[in-house]
Parts: C-alpha cells; structure tokens; sequence
C-alpha cells in the first residue's frame, strides 16, 4: 500500500470522508502541496499532525472541498433558470422545495433566494443548502460578504439585498430566513426527498465517474416528478436517461414521470 493510500484509509476513519471517490490526480495533487507547504516530506506524517492539531484539519478539509464561489456565478445559466425554469415550476405548485448542494459559503443559495422573490411570495420558498466544510457552512450563515464576490450582481439588486458594512456586504434578514444550512456529505450521508429544484454544480467534476454516477441516481430518486437538476458549466450529463432525466435546457435536466 502506498504513503497516499494509507492516507485515504486513515481519513476516511478520522472523518468519514472517502477520498478514494475524488478523481486521484486532482485531488493528491492539492493535498501533496498542502502537505509540503505544512513542511511534511510524506502523508503519514502528515496524518500524524492532522491528528494532533485541528487547525490543520480545518485546513485540509478546507483544501479538499475547493470552496469557490459568488453570487450568480455563470450569469448566463441563471437568467435561463429565472425565465425559464422557475416559472416553470411556480405553474405546476405554489410552494418550492430546493436543495442546493456542495453551497459552499452561501452564494448560491442565497441567489437562489434573490431570484425567487422576484416571482413569488418567500413564504412559499424552502432552501435547503449543505456542504461538507462546516467553516464554509458558517460563513454561509453569517451572510457577509467582500465585494470579489458580489461582481456579477447588478446595482438594482445589490440596493436591495445587501446592505454595506465598512468593506463588506450584509444580505437581508429576509433572503437568510429562507434558506436552512446543514452539513452533508453527498458520497456518504441520506439524501432528503420531495425537491422541485436541485441545484449542484462545479463540484461533480471532482468526483470519480463510479461515484458521480452514484450521484446521479441519489439526485434523481430526490426529485419529484418532473422536478429540475441543475449542474454546471463543465458537467454535462451524457446518457440522462440512465438516471431518469431528459434535457430541459442548457446544463438543466428534468425527472421524467
């Protein structure tokens, strides 16, 4: 067994996540340079101070989950999902349940929120975000933001669900009461039912083609009837049939009944 391969297993005791499902080469890299950035010449030892200090944990876990993200990030697919999908769904039932998973610190969800308000009432709207990095999922909670992150936001927008403190950004109390943070892991945790919407996108592209397909059904079982999965730019789904989906748009896929 290799110095990497022990690290898989030994991780995957410590903390439940299995690094075994993460494409190898993208993942060993990040963490090889973590590793020698942390002045360790090899993972045992490198494990071996992951166990004493959290810090360094919190760290590692920040490196492997690739917490990148801002506010209507790929703007183009997000108009698609307001004029089209949206009401789409609001013609079908009033109340919306949505999922948006692997949310990082918040952006996501909370565009999700922004956009929702613009077509109906947030007492009919119910976000669930989650994610694996618990420092992420509180940042997500605090709701404060630098402006790097609001730069696709239009001005009209940014008045009326943000209010500025000293070089940060606030989102309103109203756009946060709708949406319910909550660590998970998508490779290893439950999966909630009865979504109209779930939203996954730039993290798929990580996993291992075994443990995306693995995804793919979960997601789809999670659904309701015609319900939309929503994923990113890079993680085009081939066969949609093979979990249940049809093409609805553009990186949209719709459950079939």
């Amino acid at each position: 067994m290799t110095d990497y391969e022990q690290f898989i297993q030994q991780i995957n005791h410590k903390t439940g996540i299995d690094l075994s499902l993460y494409k190898e080469a993208q993942m060993k890299r990040r963490l090889t340079s973590l590793r020698d950035k942390r002045g360790h010449s090899s993972f045992r030892a490198y494990f071996s101070s992951l166990e004493k200090d959290a810090a360094l944990l919190d760290e590692f876990l920040d490196r492997m989950t690739i917490n990148v993200s801002e506010f209507y990030r790929n703007r183009t697919r997000f108009e698609v999902l307001e004029r089209k999908v949206i009401p789409f769904l609001l013609k079908k039932k009033k109340k919306l349940k949505i999922w948006s998973a692997a949310c990082s610190t918040g952006e996501e969800p909370y565009t999700l929120a922004m956009i929702l308000d613009r077509h109906t009432s947030l007492s009919n709207v119910s976000i669930l975000a989650t994610d694996l990095d618990r420092n992420a999922l509180a940042k997500a909670r605090d709701g404060k933001y630098h402006e790097r992150s609001l730069k696709e936001v239009e001005p009209d927008i940014k008045e009326k669900y943000f209010t500025k403190e000293g070089s940060e950004y606030l989102v309103d109390q109203a756009i946060k009461k709708c949406v319910t943070f909550r660590s998970h892991n998508l490779l290893s945790d439950s999966y909630e039912e009865g979504f109209d919407l779930i939203v996954c996108r730039n993290v798929l592209i990580y996993f291992t083609e075994e443990a995306k397909e693995k995804v793919y059904h979960r997601f789809s079982r999670s659904l309701n009837s015609d319900g939309i999965f929503f994923v990113g730019s890079t993680e085009q789904i081939f066969s949609p049939q093979s979990y249940g989906f049809q093409v609805y748009d553009t990186f949209f896929y719709q459950k079939q009944q």
